[in-house]
């Protein structure tokens, strides 16, 4: 949409954020992916402390950004990104904690689905019950590369939650029983946002801690060890 950048979030003129785009919640861990892989990395962003950055992959023009934690701040980034800036995919990188007891600390999840319970797709006004769900393409090619390199990961529905620290603390169970591998809290915004712009999305995920095993990762470790996630997303965005 002309006319429509910057945005009041995003401080990048329109042409200097590529048609990909890996985001991350943590701006930092989007520091670290554009320190880490991008070739002549340039910073566009830097309002609200959301880092995004711009540079070079094998050749490839992409860009990585952060998002914020929650459903409500992607939906923003991503809307800004999909409506203003012409992006057409979106890779999100992100943490998530396991429900699935197969599932260890640093192992890769994809999300096929994303179930919530949030009331994000209430503004769509429709008549039912809308599936959130990833880009088969990204889907398909994530879980070849992840082969390719070795990399073991599980893919199904995950869960993206409006709450962090929830009233009841066995309430996670009711989902496990339902077969979803992890909860995060913002792909299906990310999804819903994709849907509705015609756009790509794919959340990949890496386990930072389990509801099951009741282990954890440190937070430098969520910020800058979750390498193989990334590795994916550089390589088939």
């Amino acid at each position: 949409m002309a006319g429509k950048t910057p945005t009041p979030h995003i401080g990048a003129q329109l042409g200097e954020i590529a048609d990909k785009v890996i985001m991350a919640g943590d701006p930092l861990r989007a520091k670290f992916m554009a320190e880490n892989f991008l070739e002549n990395p340039v910073q566009y962003n830097s309002v609200r402390g959301m880092l995004g950055y711009t540079g070079t992959y094998k050749g490839k023009r992409v860009s990585v950004q952060g998002h914020g934690m929650g459903i409500p701040s992607i939906g923003i980034y991503t809307y800004e990104l999909f409506n203003f800036y012409n992006v057409e995919t979106i890779i999100r990188c992100g943490s998530a904690g396991a429900y699935d007891p197969s599932l260890n600390l640093g192992d890769v999840v994809f999300g096929m689905g994303s179930c919530t319970d949030s009331n994000y797709a209430r503004q769509f006004d429709l008549p039912g019950t809308f599936a959130p769900i990833a880009d088969f393409d990204l889907l398909r090619r994530a879980a070849a590369k992840a082969e390719e390199l070795g990399i073991g990961y599980k893919a199904g529905n995950i869960l993206a939650s409006d709450v962090f620290y929830g009233d009841n603390p066995e309430e996670w169970k009711k989902w496990q029983k339902m077969g979803v591998l992890a909860v995060e809290m913002e792909a299906t915004a990310l999804y819903m946002n994709a849907a509705r712009a015609g756009k790509k999305a794919l959340c990949i995920c890496t386990i930072s801690d389990s509801l099951v095993h009741g282990t954890a990762c440190s937070a430098e470790e969520r910020q800058t060890s979750f390498t193989n996630m990334m590795k994916i997303a550089f390589d088939i965005i």
